[in-house]
């Protein structure tokens, strides 16, 4: 019989290469060989030679060992099905397998190796198909290709933004903040973390979005001058009568009405800070990571994303309607209280700021923090208030105050007890992320104006501290350096292996403590702690501890509040481990299918 070539598709340069006697591939029908460190498996089918890469692209499984019929090679590992023609699957968990052009030139078969199309365009468009369909393999292999270097992935958390605020009918949630949390980690980590980073992220976004029906964007109001001060006003009318649609229309048409990033901030953190620690804090804490999103993905996206959070805050639980935030003291009328004479105080405080008044004014880490730490962890609410208000009369920022706060927090978590309900790490947490938001919104909105309403966040964060006290009864000690531990790699080394056991708590602790006392960079120290992240199947609230650790940490590495972020962010990490690490099980199958590696080995 005459076997014919399949025609080959252009290519730049063909690099041709000897693979076989047809008369050898005759006999069985297909022949794996290997060229130039190239795995290909001929076949013979309908009078026809076809060449295609022997690896499976789902797993690694030699497709000569799978089945032809008509025109249609199953691999029998898992049984992916591919047009043996063009190696396109039928079957979206694996991935189109490799073809190759074939000549035959008198009996001997020919194969072209040279590359052909475009890697990145192909795994852009397979990240939509794992982000569509939830396929976590997919997705890994996508984060290796894109996530190479900085723009790749800034391309691929792009993708995901844009996915995960169309394709979830509730708006923006736990799988965009995970994915922000890890975009925003990836500078810290090492380079081979990265792409792992950004699997976790995006495979976030694909579980929080599966199932779930679209976000129908609203059109923005006719009227395309109605002022960014008024769509505030209505934003914030609608939010407190919980209309959703309303909301979501006046945030559509602020956008369009080209309000820079600062007004639209103002205008999203007044509405969240109207009402008392809402939703636990989530819902400033998510309009925060939508916030750094865009910084990440673009500011052309603002319409989607910012418009995905409208129904979060018509929805919120509002902290006046509990018990806690009410009885037996009523925290609610203290913050209320101090929201009324704010105006005054900012305006004492930029006035001495400015020189007007007597005496210079506080500033970031010139300011001695003790005292006012103290009196945030205590046991009077009112004096909290007060002592916060007198701090920004003197002429401390509405940021100031809140890295008081957030270090407070942070300190709730590092002097947390292992004798309390492990569901109480998360009550913590909260507070810490809600603080660390508002300190964030701070710093975008700045001291000009604008900064009020979300001052009031402030005082929230404080109450929610206070409330906190008992979670530190009795406070676990804060550690001391290890004066034996090795040096600083095998610390690292010996952090790493704690992780891998159970209530290591107060030991990861100590050797975080005693990392920073010995070494004067601390950058290998959040790296391993972002890989202590990436490795586990971690949720969500672990994610969004180190990322605002981190975040807090890199203001404050050379003071004492810095380590204590890094050592509260090491006692949830290693109370939280370890876990059953599939997703880390997933990604290494994709890494070494992405490097060549065999998968498949005989018994």
């Amino acid at each position: 019989m005459r076997m014919d070539g399949v025609k080959a598709m252009k290519t730049t340069a063909s690099r041709w290469m000897r693979a076989a006697r047809a008369d050898d591939v005759r006999r069985t029908g297909r022949l794996a060989v290997q060229l130039d460190g190239h795995a290909v498996a001929l076949f013979v089918s309908d009078r026809r030679v076809y060449a295609i890469d022997n690896r499976c692209p789902h797993m690694g499984f030699p497709l000569d060992r799978g089945s032809v019929a008509d025109g249609i090679l199953t691999c029998h590992w898992h049984h992916a099905r591919f047009d043996l023609a063009g190696g396109g699957t039928f079957d979206q968990f694996a991935d189109d397998v490799r073809s190759y052009p074939v000549e035959i030139r008198g009996d001997e078969i020919y194969v072209d190796l040279a590359p052909r199309g475009d890697p990145r365009a192909h795994h852009r468009r397979r990240l939509r198909d794992g982000l569509e369909r939830d396929i976590p393999l997919v997705i890994a292999k996508a984060s290796l290709v894109l996530g190479a270097d900085d723009a790749g992935a800034v391309e691929a958390v792009r993708i995901g933004v844009e996915f995960g605020t169309r394709y979830r009918g509730a708006g923006w949630g736990q799988g965009l903040t995970m994915l922000t949390c890890y975009a925003n980690l990836l500078p810290h980590l090492d380079e081979a973390d990265r792409s792992w980073a950004l699997y976790q992220g995006l495979s976030a976004v694909a579980r929080d979005t599966a199932g779930a029906a679209p976000r129908f964007v609203l059109a923005p109001l006719p009227d395309e001058a109605a002022g960014i001060d008024r769509l505030t006003a209505w934003f914030r009318r609608f939010v407190e009568v919980r209309d959703a649609e309303g909301a979501e229309r006046c945030v559509v048409s602020a956008v369009r009405e080209g309000a820079d990033a600062a007004a639209l901030a103002r205008m999203l953190f007044a509405a969240a800070t109207d009402h008392r620690f809402i939703q636990t804090g989530h819902v400033l804490d998510f309009t925060n990571k939508a916030f750094e999103a865009l910084d990440i993905a673009g500011w052309d996206r603002a319409e989607g994303v910012l418009a995905s959070l409208a129904t979060a805050y018509a929805t919120a639980d509002r902290m006046e309607e509990s018990n806690e935030w009410r009885h037996p003291v009523d925290l609610v009328a203290i913050v209320e209280a101090a929201a009324d004479v704010l105006p005054a105080a900012l305006e004492a405080g930029r006035r001495r700021r400015n020189g007007e008044g007597v005496g210079a004014a506080p500033s970031g880490e010139g300011r001695d923090r003790s005292e006012m730490i103290s009196v945030l962890l205590g046991e009077d609410p009112q004096a909290i208030a007060d002592a916060l208000l007198d701090a920004l009369r003197r002429g401390s920022t509405p940021a100031d105050a809140a890295a008081d706060v957030v270090y407070a927090a942070a300190l709730r978590i590092a002097r947390f007890p292992q004798s309390n309900e492990f569901g109480d790490w998360d009550t913590a947490l909260h507070t810490f992320t809600f603080a660390n938001a508002v300190h964030q919104g701070l710093r975008r909105i700045g001291v000009a104006t604008g900064s009020e309403p979300l001052a009031r966040g402030v005082f929230d964060a404080a109450m929610s501290v206070y409330l906190d006290r008992f979670l530190n009864v009795p406070p676990a000690r804060l550690p001391d350096p290890d004066p034996g531990a090795p040096a600083g790699p095998e610390l690292l080394a010996g952090l790493a292996a704690a992780l891998d056991r159970q209530q290591q708590v107060a030991p990861a602790a100590r050797l975080v403590a005693t990392y920073l006392a010995r070494e004067n960079a601390a950058a290998p120290l959040v790296a391993i702690l972002g890989r202590l992240l990436v490795r586990e199947d971690r949720n969500f609230h672990t994610i969004q501890m180190l990322e605002a650790a981190v975040r807090q940490y890199a203001e404050l590495w050379r003071a004492e509040a810095g380590a204590h972020m890094l050592v509260a962010a090491a006692r949830y990490l290693a109370a939280h481990a370890p876990t059953v690490r599939a997703q880390g099980q997933t990604f290494e199958i994709a890494r070494r299918l992405h490097r060549g590696e065999r998968l498949f080995e005989e018994e």
